[in-house]
């Protein structure tokens, strides 16, 4: 059973950066798709970008396109969200789930494995 813990959420400014990471246990991120989606107060849950098991592709909803970046470290049996350029409509609960799928998936129910989330508030 693959168990996901997120951290590096807190409080940013507008304009500046943090880096979340997803660390896994019970199971290797290398072998792993990891996505990342958030939930802001009063909206649904929203997709944030995906890296895929092996060859580390990556997709990203357009509104972070430019601004964050995921990767991975085998390692350290992490994934990490790094976050630039910070909007206060970035103020989310983030969540990073993982799944053995080919490629990448935006869909959230691709996801059989998903972290408790961590909070992220942009102030502007």
């Amino acid at each position: 059973q693959v168990q996901l813990v997120e951290s590096g959420g807190g409080l940013a400014q507008a304009g500046g950066s943090l880096r979340l990471s997803c660390e896994a246990s019970g199971g290797t991120v290398s072998s792993l798709a990891v996505g990342w989606f958030r939930r802001a107060p009063g909206k649904e849950r929203e997709f944030v970008g995906a890296i895929s098991r092996g060859y580390d592709s990556t997709i990203y909803t357009d509104s972070v396109k430019g601004r964050y970046t995921i990767s991975r470290d085998n390692a350290k049996n992490t994934v990490f969200l790094q976050m630039n350029s910070l909007k206060s409509e970035d103020t989310a609960v983030y969540y990073c789930a993982a799944d053995s799928i080919l490629g990448v998936s935006r869909m959230a129910r691709t996801y059989a494995y998903w972290g408790q989330g961590t909070q992220v508030t942009v102030s502007s």
